[in-house]
């Protein structure tokens, strides 16, 4: 697939906490298509401290409006620089970077865990365009860890797992009551645990299974090698071919 370097203009920003807040970006032409699961390369402006460009997952895409949108948890200098950016403003972008998920199954399960959740809503319009409704289990230390909420009922059966039962079941994701063999395909994306206790799960049982890995990606396009995995087929750069894996080329890392 195609990759491009862009300006794109900022229409939109909306703070959920000191952590998490999204942008809203317009393409000044018309967008190129993105997958599900692919992400962008974003030069972020005005700090001389932050030289490289920060991999974001897309979270959302309205082709109408040839917008884009970025779930964005503010974690280091260079997420913190963007939360203070403003409507108006111009980021440059690569993209669409990655190998997104596979559209595939009808009785579908999505998982999300914190700053993981941010693929999903993209994927679950992609599952809904094709006349299914996918369940999502949305997980996080408390309700603030998952900002974002409403935003997948219209797409889906929507669940909430949160270690303080502040929403949803108190618990782990895998702990829910809607966790069950009840599903031909599991897409997942959060922290390593999480993705590696849904992949085993899932793998237990003969269910088909998708994670979207989140390593350091320094340059987006598989060149400085920081953010291989070791699977099944050797070394692989998961800016490049991934960051979307089937988990039967990942058993060496779900062993890990």
């Amino acid at each position: 697939m195609k990759k491009y370097i862009t300006d794109f203009t900022v229409v939109g920003k909306h703070v959920f906490n000191e952590s998490y807040f999204t942008l809203t970006l317009k393409h000044p032409s018309k967008l190129p298509e993105i997958a599900a699961g692919q992400f962008v390369e974003v030069d972020v402006p005005g700090n001389k401290a932050v030289m490289l460009r920060r991999p974001i997952s897309i979270h959302d895409v309205d082709p109408e409006k040839n917008t884009l949108t970025l779930l964005i948890q503010v974690a280091g200098k260079g997420t913190r620089t963007l939360s203070a950016i403003e409507e108006g403003a111009t980021l440059n972008m690569v993209y669409p970077l990655g190998h997104g998920f596979s559209i595939a199954g009808e009785r579908v399960l999505l998982v999300g865990g914190g700053a993981g959740i941010a693929p999903l809503l993209h994927l679950s319009k992609c599952f809904a365009a094709k006349g299914i409704r996918p369940t999502i289990l949305l997980g996080g230390r408390s309700a603030s860890y998952i900002p974002v909420q409403k935003e997948f009922e219209p797409y889906g059966t929507v669940g909430f797992a949160t270690e303080d039962g502040t929403l949803g079941e108190r618990g782990m994701v895998t702990q829910h009551s809607l966790f069950t063999t009840a599903y031909d395909h599991i897409y997942t994306c959060g922290p390593t645990p999480m993705m590696k206790a849904v992949a085993r799960f899932a793998q237990e049982h003969h269910i088909a299974c998708e994670v979207s890995l989140e390593n350091m990606m320094a340059c987006g396009i598989g060149a400085c090698l920081c953010c291989v995995v070791d699977s099944d087929e050797g070394h692989k750069c998961v800016c490049k071919e991934g960051p979307v894996f089937n988990i039967n080329r990942l058993t060496r890392w779900m062993a890990q």
